[in-house]
C-alpha cells in the first residue's frame, strides 16, 4: 500500500515533501520526510536525462514531460509513495535582478509600524512596470529607513510616519514559467510552489553563520551557473551566467574529436580543473568508431581543456561578485555546489582564479540517513526544494495560529505567501491554456 505525498497542512501525511529539479542535464525527483530530530530523510530519488531543457529553459515540452514521468515513476517505486504534488525549481538565463527603493506615508501614525505596513510597501513594488513578457518573481527587502533613520533590519514596533526600504527585485520571463508548469501538469502532477533554484540550493548548503558573515553561492549546473550573494543573513545579489558543465563537455568533444557521450564520461571519471595536477603519462583510451583504432588522450590534455573553460566561467563569477558591491564583505568566501563542483581540484581553481576562500557545498547538514547517497553537490537544489517545502509548511502553521504569529513578530518580509503578478498570472492562466487545448511546442 503506497502513501500519498501531500503538502497540505491539513492532510494526513503532511510531513512528506517532493522536490522536482528540472535541470539542463538531469531531472531529479526527491521524496523527503522530516524525522523527530528535524533532519530530512530522503525516502526515494528518481532521475532521468533532461533532453528537452536548454540552459534551464524548456525547449521541448513533450520530451520534458516524458523525462518528468520517468523520474517520478522511479522515485515512487523506491519510496513507496504516490506522488501527486511537487515543489518545482525555476532557473534559467531569463532570471534577472535589479535594485529599487520604495516608500510610503503611514496613515495610522498614532500606532507603531505593523506587519500590514511592511506588506503594503512590498505590494507596491510588485506594481513596477517591467519589459513586455517580464514579471516580478520576488521582492526581497534589504534594509528599512524610518523618518530618515536608516539601517533598520526590522521596522515592526518602531514609531514613525515615513517608511522606506531598499529592495532586491528578481524578475523572470512569464513564458518560461508557464512552460515549466505546463510540463509538470501534463505529467499528472500539481505544482505547489515554484522556487528560485539558487535560493533552494542555498537553503541546502549554506549555514546561517555563512549567510551572516557574507558568502557567495556558486551553483554550477549543466546549462547555467547561478550566483546568490548573502550578507547579514539577507540575499543581496543574484545572477545567472549562461554557461555550465555542458559547454565543457562540448569543448572536450571538439578538442579531442570524440563522441559527446565519451566526452561526458571522461569529464566525470577523469576530469580535473587543474592541468598541472595531472601527469603526461596518464592516458585514457577511447574505443574507435566502427573498427577504427582506439584514441588515446592524456589526462593532462583533458584537464587543460576543462581548466580553460572553467576559468572563463569563474572570471564571469568574479565579475558578478565585484558588480554586487559586496566583494570586500564576503568573510565566508565562496561555496561551490552543483554538478560542476564535483570536478577534482575545483576548490583550488576557484581560489586561484577569484582569490577567495572556497569550500565545496554538500547538502548533508540537513540530511538523516537516506535510501541512496544524495549528499552530493549534484542534489543540492533537489534537497533545497524539499527544505523549502518544509519552511512553507511552518509558515502556514504560524499563519493559521494567531497566537504564534503574534509571538513571532519578526517578519521583515511579506507575511503572506505572495509573489505578486508573476505567480498570480501564472496560476490563473494555466487553466485557460489547457481549456483551449495544447498547441504543438516547437523549438
Amino acid at each position: 500500500m503506497s502513501t500519498q505525498a501531500s503538502s497540505n497542512p491539513t492532510g494526513g501525511h503532511l510531513d512528506i515533501i517532493v522536490g522536482l529539479d528540472i535541470g539542463t542535464t538531469k531531472i531529479a525527483v526527491l521524496v523527503g520526510q522530516r524525522n523527530e530530530h528535524g533532519k530530512i530523510e530522503i525516502l526515494g530519488v528518481g532521475k532521468a536525462p533532461s533532453l528537452g531543457v536548454r540552459r534551464g529553459v524548456v525547449s521541448n515540452i513533450e520530451q520534458t514531460v516524458q523525462a518528468i514521468r520517468a523520474a517520478v515513476d522511479e522515485a515512487e517505486k523506491k519510496s513507496n509513495v504516490e506522488i501527486k504534488s511537487v515543489h518545482v525549481g525555476i532557473a534559467g538565463q531569463h532570471i534577472k535582478s535589479l535594485k529599487h527603493s520604495g516608500s510610503r506615508i503611514r496613515e495610522s501614525i498614532d500606532e507603531p509600524i505593523a506587519q500590514k505596513d511592511v506588506d503594503s510597501l512590498i505590494d507596491s513594488m510588485y506594481k513596477l512596470v517591467m519589459l513586455p513578457g517580464e514579471e516580478i518573481i520576488h521582492v526581497l527587502p534589504q534594509e528599512y529607513t524610518i523618518d530618515n533613520e536608516s539601517g533598520i533590519k526590522n521596522p515592526i514596533g518602531h514609531e514613525g510616519v515615513r517608511l522606506e526600504a531598499n529592495f532586491h527585485i528578481i524578475t523572470g520571463q512569464m513564458a518560461a514559467a508557464k512552460n515549466i508548469k505546463k510540463c509538470v501538469e501534463k505529467a499528472g502532477l500539481q505544482v505547489v510552489d515554484l522556487v528560485l533554484e539558487p535560493i533552494a540550493s542555498s537553503t541546502a548548503v549554506l549555514s546561517e553563520e555563512e549567510k551572516e558573515a557574507g558568502v557567495a553561492l556558486v551553483d554550477i549546473g549543466g546549462g547555467t551557473t547561478d550566483i546568490a550573494i548573502f550578507y547579514d543573513k539577507i540575499i543581496r545579489h543574484t545572477a545567472v551566467i549562461p554557461f555550465g558543465g555542458n559547454v565543457i563537455t562540448e569543448d572536450i568533444k571538439e578538442g579531442c574529436s570524440i563522441l559527446a557521450k565519451h566526452a561526458e564520461e571522461m569529464k566525470i571519471k577523469f576530469g580535473s580543473a587543474l592541468a598541472k595536477e595531472n601527469q603526461d603519462n596518464e592516458i585514457i583510451v577511447i574505443p574507435g568508431l566502427k573498427g577504427r583504432t582506439p584514441k588515446e588522450i592524456s589526462t593532462k590534455n583533458l584537464a587543460s581543456i576543462i581548466e580553460a573553460r572553467m576559468k572563463e566561467i569563474l572570471e564571469l563569477v568574479a565579475f558578478e561578485i565585484k558588480n554586487s558591491g559586496y566583494e570586500k564583505k564576503l568573510i565566508a568566501g565562496i561555496v561551490v555546489t552543483g554538478g560542476g563542483a564535483q570536478l577534482k581540484h575545483m576548490k583550488q581553481l576557484v581560489e586561484y582564479t577569484i582569490g577567495m576562500d572556497t569550500r565545496i557545498g554538500y547538502p548533508n547538514e540537513h540530511l538523516a540517513k537516506s535510501v541512496e547517497d544524495v549528499a552530493s553537490p549534484l542534489f543540492s537544489t533537489g534537497v533545497g526544494l524539499v527544505l523549502q517545502g518544509y519552511e512553507e509548511l511552518e509558515i502556514e502553521k504560524t499563519r493559521n495560529t494567531p497566537q504564534q504569529q503574534q509571538q513571532a513578530a519578526t517578519v521583515t518580509t511579506h507575511s503572506k505567501k505572495s509573489r505578486g503578478n508573476f505567480f498570480d498570472s501564472l496560476f490563473k492562466t494555466t487553466k485557460k491554456i489547457f481549456e483551449e487545448g495544447d498547441e504543438e511546442f516547437k523549438e
